[in-house]
């Protein structure tokens, strides 16, 4: 039986999306009758640790030095590995490779040094950008990775009289934004129904209902008139579903996403700050539902959902080391 581990992380600074895009293809890999391990720590997340306890996904805890990484990957007997972090010594690709295994590369844009058999990005325009290294790449929104939860929903459009808002930030919140947002959402001054998910409790206000990160996410999406988030990896998701979404960033590395997305105006842009100008926009957006579903049209279909599966295909056609 083949056997893959998933170095990835989660929690705190680093959030939770590369632990959801990797649990994705797991559930893939082993729909396929792969048996997959996760390699790693999750901390401050009750939410992130669930995705792996309720998949019953083993977790590891895995050293930070790239020859005892491999090490254990021996040990665990592992034939492939997929490598989902920024914070990785540049060599931990290279030397599963030495050590054996095929080696599988999530990255977002720059691979920070790290060697693979096979390179992930798929964010949008990504195959269009150039690649520093000269071997096999998956590129683009063909190859999102989408969990069963997301792949299984349709759009549910709500049936209130008010226009229905969702705002979240990953998992974690790790910047912290989710207060400065509903208030942005307030200052817009027009009617609407708001949920805002957090994993620090605050009192927003108004139409505001503060909730912690739940299993529900996918639901609430596919049942919002209008996702308020960040350019990180659940805007997927939302492409998937179709869902009208306003985008800000919180992270550097989601700035490319964030001008792809707004400058095929599949996303409206709120810019980095929830300020004046962002109320504006969000202003807009709920009173003009035409204005908000025409960017839901625009995203519908880029992602088809069968990502995963091309991924794991080409994971395992390739041949160890």
């Amino acid at each position: 039986m083949i056997r893959v581990g998933f170095r990835c992380d989660a929690g705190g600074r680093g959030g939770v999306g590369h632990l959801v895009r990797c649990v994705a293809l797991a559930e893939e890999l082993r729909a396929r009758g792969v048996e997959v391990v996760f390699l790693g720590e999750v901390r401050g997340s009750t939410w992130a640790r669930a995705q792996l306890r309720e998949r019953a996904l083993p977790l590891v805890p895995a050293p930070g030095e790239p020859a005892r990484l491999a090490a254990l990957a021996r040990e665990l007997r592992l034939d492939a590995a997929v490598l989902d972090s920024y914070d990785l010594p540049e060599g931990t690709g290279a030397a599963l490779r030495g050590a054996g295994l095929t080696v599988l590369a999530i990255v977002d844009g720059d691979p920070l040094g790290q060697e693979a058999d096979l390179y992930l990005d798929q964010n949008l325009g990504a195959e269009r950008r150039p690649f520093p290294v000269p071997t096999r790449r998956l590129a683009g929104a063909r190859y999102v990775l989408l969990r069963d939860s997301v792949r299984g929903l349709g759009r549910a459009r709500p049936a209130g009289p008010l226009p229905r808002v969702l705002c979240f930030f990953g998992g974690t919140d790790s910047a912290g934004v989710a207060p400065a947002w509903a208030g942005a959402l307030l200052a817009a001054g027009v009617p609407f129904e708001a949920t805002v998910v957090s994993p620090t409790p605050f009192e927003a206000g108004g139409p505001i209902a503060v909730i912690p990160p739940t299993d529900r996410l996918p639901e609430l999406m596919a049942g919002a008139d209008l996702v308020v988030t960040a350019a990180g990896s659940a805007v997927w998701e939302l492409l998937h579903l179709g869902v009208p979404t306003a985008l800000t960033w919180v992270a550097d590395n989601q700035l490319i996403g964030y001008e792809e997305l707004v400058g095929r105006g599949v996303a409206a842009g709120l810019g980095r700050a929830a300020d004046a100008a962002a109320a504006g926009v969000l202003a807009r957006l709920l009173t003009d539902p035409a204005v908000r579903e025409e960017h839901g049209r625009r995203g519908r279909g880029l992602v088809d959902g069968k990502g995963r599966e091309r991924v794991a295909d080409a994971l395992l056609r390739s041949d160890p080391r």
